[in-house]
């Protein structure tokens, strides 16, 4: 299997961090004339603090697609690339045999919930859109591959840059199933999109993958948002997102850490021990809006109890 994570470059293009994807450039060496996309850095947005390298005028205008591929990732964008598609092998089995699925509205949940599955538990992480598109940008998956946490990195539809590419979420389920993975953590990339509205944000991803895993056989389980530290109001206690993701998927599983007061809306919520969730996370990037488990510990416990409660589902 190709590793396609270690993808990113890291530089600087006239004194600003940039980063490329050669994959989509071509290599980049010093001295290459190159485009430079500065708006997210100019923004100052909170996930965009460098630029991206656009195109590679220098060595990147003739590269090849990949061998024997034919579907399109970003399609009729300047940087659509032909990549071969999970699909393109042949048909995926139809039904998830009760394949535990963890559904993440954050990127920042991933690390706990992989925490809480533990190593050797055979884990496929999904990206799915809603945030980064580039499965290689994640500090975060690089980590838990390093640790045995996560086994294979498959991006969804627009998401590029897995170890595997899948047309749609259904399929990307089915194929971990085909593989034997035991679990899978399904989640936007860093950076999600966000609105006021409570359904203009890409924590809604979840909602989808809640109900495909559901009809098709699998255990979905939604790994809450919530916060004790958060100073917006719409975020504290349990979020306005984990509403909105509620509201949409219909039935899903949700552990909870016991001890800890269930919030109205999650009555049903089944209780977890989470007791040494600081130490299966130790040494992991554990970060929610610039704050660690110091200051706001209730956001990693919680989604470390989805973890812990997709953990006793796997066969």
């Amino acid at each position: 299997m190709t590793e396609r994570l270690e993808g990113l470059v890291r530089l600087e293009v006239d004194g600003r961090p940039c980063i490329a994807y050669p994959r989509l450039t071509g290599p980049v060496a010093l001295g290459d004339e190159v485009v430079v996309n500065v708006q997210a850095l100019d923004l100052r947005l909170g996930s965009g603090g460098f630029d991206v390298l656009h195109v590679n005028l220098t060595r990147g205008l003739g590269l090849a697609a990949e061998p024997g591929a034919h579907v399109m990732k970003l399609p009729y964008t300047p940087v659509q690339h032909a990549v071969r598609h999970a699909e393109e092998d042949g048909a995926l089995l139809e039904q998830l045999g009760g394949l535990p699925v963890v559904c993440c509205s954050l990127h920042s949940q991933v690390a706990p919930v992989c925490a809480a599955l533990g190593a050797g538990a055979r884990v496929a992480y999904v990206q799915v859109p809603g945030g980064a598109l580039p499965v290689s940008l994640s500090d975060t998956v690089r980590a838990l591959r390093a640790r045995g946490l996560v086994d294979v990195a498959i991006g969804v539809d627009a998401c590029f840059d897995g170890d595997v590419a899948c047309v749609s979420s259904a399929s990307a389920l089915a194929w971990a199933v085909e593989q034997c993975f035991r679990a899978v953590v399904v989640s936007v990339g860093p950076g999600i999109v966000g609105t006021a509205s409570p359904w203009g944000h890409g924590g809604l991803a979840a909602a989808e993958t809640v109900s495909v895993a559901r009809l098709l056989g699998g255990r979905p389980i939604l790994a809450v948002r919530y916060s004790e530290a958060d100073p917006r109001e719409r975020h504290r206690g349990l979020s306005h997102h984990t509403r909105a993701v509620l509201a949409l998927a219909g039935e899903a599983e949700v552990g909870w850490p016991s001890g800890l007061a269930v919030p109205e809306g999650l009555s049903d919520a089944a209780l977890v021990d989470v007791s040494g969730w600081e130490d299966a996370c130790a040494g992991l990037p554990l970060s929610h809006m610039g704050r660690g488990p110091a200051e706001d510990p209730s956001f990693f416990a919680v989604a470390f109890a989805a973890g812990r409660l997709a953990q006793g589902l796997v066969t």
